[in-house]
């Protein structure tokens, strides 16, 4: 897989650069206390703070980022895609700053403090002392418009996958929203491949290629977080349970080797603050404060 460069652009579903320059964005928060950062050394050189993120943060980090930009002078330039995409460019040596990832996994893996078990490669390229959980998210089955295919919770959607008589989209399994929903599955005792076989399943790369699929009435259904049912305008039918998934939570640490320590660390700290926080809440994140 192809590093990516600060200043390059990719088009397509979910993924992409976006230079948060502090203009043409709306912020959020309104008369929230704003987190008191100084200038920063990535402003003073003219460079930008390379920020990797789970695709479904887009909309919401982007536009808590414009204020962080605003009073500091620190551009930030974004990477958006699936966690695992992401982690796999870190590893290849992707030039990044920052990285907020949709699951423990995909941090764990670059966390030498992580269990063995997940971090099997041993890698180190994170710093440990700067991670913390920033987000929590649902887990959501959404339909398209008009819900053709009445289906109206997770237990209807099992008896129709057993069923074979609807479509469903939902993540690949090295994307922490497919991962999620083969532990939904997992719960209702239904076998993946079988399921793919049968030609009831369909894929997408990152949540974002999955939120498509349901928008453009490509399926019946598809299970998406509440953050991306909520910026896409979809109807959510039904949330899972701790239950069936467990608990979505998003990490963020710096990347070790940074060029940008202090504005990396600056930036995460302003992450945590009102004023962030106010853009999170708004597409239906809950901050945490861990």
């Amino acid at each position: 897989m192809r590093n990516v460069s600060r200043r390059q652009v990719l088009q397509g579903m979910g993924a992409g650069i976006v230079a948060a320059t502090g203009m043409g964005l709306v912020g959020c928060g309104g008369s929230a206390a704003t987190t008191e950062v100084a200038t920063t050394e990535a402003a003073a050189s003219g460079e930008s703070l390379i920020v990797f993120a789970a695709a479904s943060m887009t909309e919401s980090l982007t536009k808590a980022t414009d204020a962080f930009t605003k009073e500091t002078g620190t551009e930030v330039a974004f990477t958006f895609d699936s966690s695992g995409t992401l982690k796999t460019q870190i590893q290849e040596g992707a030039e990044c700053d920052v990285f907020i990832s949709a699951g423990q996994k995909q941090m764990n893996q670059l966390d030498v403090t992580a269990d063995s078990s997940v971090n099997t490669e041993g890698l180190d390229l994170i710093e440990s002392d700067t991670r913390f959980n920033i987000l929590e998210n649902e887990v959501t089955l959404v339909v398209p418009e008009g819900n053709p295919a009445n289906i109206n919770s997770f237990d209807e959607l099992a008896q129709h996958l057993q069923a074979g008589d609807i479509k469903l989209a939902m993540g690949n399994s090295d994307v922490p929203v497919g991962q999620y929903t083969q532990k939904i599955l997992a719960y209702y005792n239904l076998n993946e491949d079988e399921l793919a076989a049968a030609g009831v399943l369909t894929y997408g790369t990152n949540v974002k290629e999955v939120t498509t699929q349901v928008s453009e009435d490509a399926v019946d259904c598809g299970i998406i977080y509440r953050t991306d049912a909520v910026s896409a305008g979809l109807t959510v039918v039904d949330v899972a349970t701790k239950d069936m998934c467990g608990q979505v939570i998003y990490p963020a640490a710096v990347v070790k080797g940074t060029k940008h320590e202090q504005a990396a660390k600056d930036y995460l700290e302003f992450l945590k603050g009102s004023e962030a926080g106010a853009c999170f809440e708004e597409v239906g994140f809950k901050p945490l404060s861990e």
